[in-house]
Formats: C-alpha cells, structure tokens, sequence
C-alpha cells in the first residue's frame, strides 16, 4: 500500500466513500481523523457528520482534529492506517488566519506527512471547477485549498479522482506534474 493516498473529487462525490474503502481494504487499524468543528447551529452540518459516524465500523478509532492535525500525524503508530477527512474543512477551520500565518501551517503539515511512518490517507475537496467566489474569503478559501492539495498530490504515491460514480486512478491515468 501508498505511504500517501490523496482522494479528491467534487461535493457529493463519494470520495469518503472510496476513502473508507480503501482504509477497510488495508487490513490494518484504522484511526479516522474528521477535521469537521461541530456548530449547533448548523443543522444540515450536523446530519452530514451524523452520515459520516454511522458509515464507519465500530472497530475504528476516531479523532476529532479540527486544529492540532500535524501533531496528531506525528504521533501515529507505524502499523496503524490514517484516514484524514477532510483536508478541505481543516482549511476552512484556519480561513482567518493572514496568509504568514497559514503558509506556516501548511508547510508543517507537508513537512510532518513526509515524516510519518503510517500509511495516510487524505480526503480533499476540489473547489476550483465552478464560479470563481464573489467574496475575498472564498477566494482565499479556494485558493489554499488549491495549493495544497496541490503540493500534497506531488508527494503522494497514489492519487484519485472520484466524480460521475467513478474513481478514476490518477497515478496510473495522469502524469505527475513536475514539482
């Protein structure tokens, strides 16, 4: 199996899906790390949450990460599999952070997945396809994003598309951009 597997893919794509699929296929521990903050106010959030805690066998570990995710990487056990779910809500978690700021975030991110010993699996949005933002926060949000599933692509040893129903293997179908 991949040290690093990167899932994207559009809303409502079935990425998590394919994810769990591929966590479930590895026949080791899973420790599920959902990124997500939960609000009360939000219902139609916490049905989405609620979908996602009942797809997931018992047997797995879950971490509620919705800040600390390097530090949680860095801590995982060599013969444990890591599902991250989602990269894009973990983002969203740091939107008001000026951009010093979040590209240290990032960069440690990056920097702590190439140093882990598990095996990860990361779940990531692809925001980029539709109509550019209206608002400054939006954009910002799309962008970084963007960039890192970008960056994390170019250090993963498998990449896939989920979108129409399918799963598509980039690393077999695509090239590698240069990095």
């Amino acid at each position: 199996m991949s040290k690093v597997i990167l899932v994207t893919g559009p809303a409502r794509s079935g990425k998590s899906e394919w994810a769990e699929t591929l966590a479930n296929q590895s026949g080791k521990k899973v420790v599920y790390i959902a990124t997500a903050l939960l609000s009360s106010d939000d219902k139609q959030w916490q049905q989405r949450i609620i979908q996602h805690r009942n797809r997931r066998p018992q047997s797995w570990i879950t971490l509620e990460v919705p800040f600390e995710l390097s530090a949680t990487l860095a801590d995982a056990k060599p013969n444990d599999i890591i599902l991250v779910d989602s990269l894009g809500t973990w983002v969203a978690n740091f939107i008001e952070q000026d951009d010093t700021s979040w590209l240290n975030i990032a960069e440690d991110f990056l920097e702590t997945v190439q140093l882990v010993a598990a095996p990860m699996i990361f779940v990531a949005e692809e925001t980029g396809w539709g109509v550019v933002p209206a608002y400054p926060l939006g954009q910002t949000f799309r962008d970084r994003l963007g960039s890192l599933t970008r960056k994390l692509g170019v250090i993963s040893q498998t990449a896939y598309l989920v979108t129409g129903g399918h799963v598509l293997n980039l690393s077999v179908l695509g090239t590698r951009l240069p990095s």
